[in-house]
């Protein structure tokens, strides 16, 4: 029986690709799951597992869809293999139930593995790059210096907490991160 997984990482994602895939793949079951490639506790997957039995096949649209680290990837499909179930990747066109596959599936985690850390390595070096110009990353500060300048005023004036935040358009506790008590007297 070929037993079908999906998964995106995040809402935004869509699926359908996916299934499309797995159901031209003939797979007689689908389990899918909206969760990170890096979370161990997957339940589409687990469910997935549960029904498979020997002989069986895990079928993926993608390699990445079951797991990111080679350490990960190759851990499950040998837990497969010891309970002869196969493991087969469509668009990476690996097949586990020959010897050929089995290589290709270990080389194929090793690049994925490897594009994943490259693509970490980018953002970081990215984001080195834009804080020497400068830039910080983040949404915009909701409490400019001059905001400070007001709500000092407005408190030594004695108005209240709520009052002050609710003017500046700022939350309580974001009022009391700029101006702690120490601050304030």
């Amino acid at each position: 029986m070929l037993i079908g997984y999906a998964r995106i990482s995040t809402d935004d994602q869509d699926l359908s690709l996916q299934m499309i895939a797995l159901e031209q793949a003939n797979c007689e079951k689908i389990f899918t799951d909206k969760i990170s490639g890096n979370q161990s506790d997957r339940p589409g997957l687990k469910s997935a597992f549960s029904h498979l039995r020997a002989g069986d096949t895990l079928v993926v649209w993608k390699l990445d869809r079951l797991g990111r680290g080679v350490k990960g990837l190759i851990d499950m499909v040998t837990n497969m293999e010891s309970q002869n179930i196969h493991f087969q990747s469509l668009t990476d066109q690996i097949d586990t139930s020959t010897p050929a596959g089995r290589f290709f599936f270990h080389v194929m985690a090793s690049l994925a593995q490897m594009e994943r850390e490259l693509i970490i390595e980018r953002t970081r070096a990215g984001l080195a790059a834009a804080r020497k110009q400068g830039r910080i990353g983040g949404r915009k500060r909701r409490m400019t210096d001059s905001k400070i300048e007001a709500a000092k005023k407005l408190f030594e004036a004695g108005a209240l907490p709520k009052d002050i935040a609710n003017d500046l358009g700022v939350s309580i506790p974001t009022l009391y991160r700029w101006l702690p008590a120490s601050v304030r007297s």
